[in-house]
């Protein structure tokens, strides 16, 4: 072989090599981008059929439409027909981070729906019975879910979560003794299910059936103490909460449109209570974010923040607490990065929000032209 064949040979080589860097590279890059892309989940709750929209989440927060999906069930909406908060509940829709699954109601089919999750990607793993009637919110802690079924009785029912979906724990399902119809009325049907942060007590609001915060005992199969400590709430109408760093329970209590924490005790007592009311009308939801607490007041179309301090005691934010207005009929709320999504159900839109470093929010679009009664947003 002559220098120049031999040179020739090496260069091709070495252009081989470099495209084959290069490509492995790129496919690292956009390895990595996929795995760090951000997405809103927006479920629908159509009476005729519920899907769930994925919404990428841009740099400046506002959301693009990247595909939706059949849920295999169907939506429902609580009696009497109240037009902006048809599942009356928070957590109907919940990622699973640690499996990488989304976890849907279908309240209208007494059945739960789960995805896989791959980027802005569903793939459904299948549907559930849910174990009682007309199924609201889901709680998920490592590989255990339960679901909270509002309609009739009231019940929550367990499951496994695995790679490939939920399987049903026998001898899971326990009985709240709520007497309610199904579909049930929006104001005396159970809010949500919930683990503590330690995942040993699994929580359940009334709201004006009893005004209570259920605390059940987790066992270590996965199954539940046969009764619940049954807690009076310190405000009425007990809805949706979340819990702060110290691990005190942190409700939104829509009687009289207020927060209030307290300690959670060994044996499922709640103590030490400590409210704080926002001068709104029917605070149910709320959601922590970066040291703040949003919620959403429905029947005054805003939004409300809030600040815990150590203790325990909740305060608003800027005097009178109200950070941002919404769209007519605010519900359920997420929270992506430094952004908070709010839902509202009478007109269907996501209102978009960005927080900053005191905790107030600047409106910064709508997602519009969803079907009103949609109710269950979250992100991953």
């Amino acid at each position: 072989m002559t220098h120049r064949s031999v040179f020739a040979a090496l260069c091709a080589m070495l252009v081989v090599a470099l495209v084959g860097a290069h490509a492995a590279a790129a496919g690292r890059g956009h390895h990595e981008r996929g795995r760090g892309k951000r997405v809103v989940f927006v479920q629908t709750n159509e009476l005729s059929g519920n899907r769930i929209l994925v919404y990428d989440r841009r740099p400046n927060g506002q959301l693009v439409y990247a595909g939706g999906y059949v849920t295999g069930g169907k939506g429902g909406a609580a009696l009497p027909g109240n037009e902006s908060d048809h599942l009356a509940s928070q957590g109907s829709l919940v990622y699973d981070r640690g499996h990488r699954q989304l976890l849907a109601v279908n309240a209208g089919s007494n059945t739960v729906s789960a995805f896989r999750v791959r980027g802005d990607r569903l793939s459904l793993e299948g549907v559930w019975p849910s174990g009682g009637e007309f199924p609201a919110s889901i709680g998920v802690h490592r590989d255990l879910a339960y679901v909270l079924n509002s309609g009739g009785e009231g019940a929550v029912k367990g499951f496994r979560v695995g790679r490939n979906g939920l399987w049903p724990i026998p001898g899971s399902g326990r009985s709240l003794g709520l007497g309610n119809t199904t579909p049930p009325n929006f104001l005396t049907s159970p809010g949500q299910v919930g683990f503590t942060p330690n995942g040993r007590k699994l929580l359940v609001t009334t709201k004006a059936s009893t005004s209570s915060i259920d605390v059940f005992d987790v066992r270590f199969d996965g199954r539940l103490s046969a009764t619940p400590v049954v807690n009076a709430s310190a405000m009425p109408v007990p809805f949706a909460f979340t819990f702060d760093p110290f691990g005190r329970l942190v409700s939104g209590e829509a009687g009289a449109s207020a927060v209030t924490t307290y300690r959670i005790q060994t044996r499922g007592t709640l103590t030490d209570p400590k409210s704080q009311g926002d001068g709104q009308a029917a605070l149910c939801w709320i959601v922590r974010v970066r040291g703040f607490y949003y919620v959403a007041n429905t029947a005054s179309n805003n939004l409300s923040g809030y600040r815990i301090d150590a203790a325990g005691q909740p305060s608003l934010l800027d005097g009178d607490g109200v950070v941002a207005a919404t769209n007519p009929g605010p519900i359920d709320l997420a929270s992506s990065g430094a952004y908070v999504y709010a839902e509202t159900g009478l007109n269907g839109t996501v209102d978009e929000f960005s927080i900053a470093s005191d905790g107030t929010l600047s409106p910064i679009g709508s997602v519009t032209g969803l079907p009103p009664g949609l109710e269950g947003i979250t992100a991953s």
